[in-house]
């Protein structure tokens, strides 16, 4: 009864370290998300930590705020999305790589 506890405590052991391994390998890894044909352009981790924002010459000189705002928040949301499916995708990874027949 006890090795088989013992057994679960370490699988589940393992599996903490290799999820913290894949926490810091999401940070190296990058998503972009563009808008309006890359006038607005997003760089995130897929830690979902954001490193850069580009907007372009051509729609900062237009000086319509409302546009700008709101082409912003499309490219981070389109990034931030990408970097949730990178870090889903790497989580499930170790899941099944530990436990098979999950």
């Amino acid at each position: 009864m006890f090795g088989k506890m013992g057994d679960m405590m370490g699988k589940m052991q393992e599996m903490k370290q290799k999820s913290e391994e894949v926490k810091k390998r999401l940070d190296t890894i990058s998503v972009d998300g563009v808008a309006e044909n890359g006038k607005v352009k997003v760089v995130s981790t897929a830690n979902r930590k954001i490193t850069s924002i580009q907007i372009s010459n051509e729609l900062m000189n237009s000086g319509d705020r409302d546009q700008i705002e709101e082409l912003t928040l499309l490219a981070i949301n389109k990034a931030l999305e990408k970097a949730e499916k990178v870090a889903e995708a790497e989580m499930a990874g170790v899941a099944k790589g530990m436990l098979p027949g999950f």
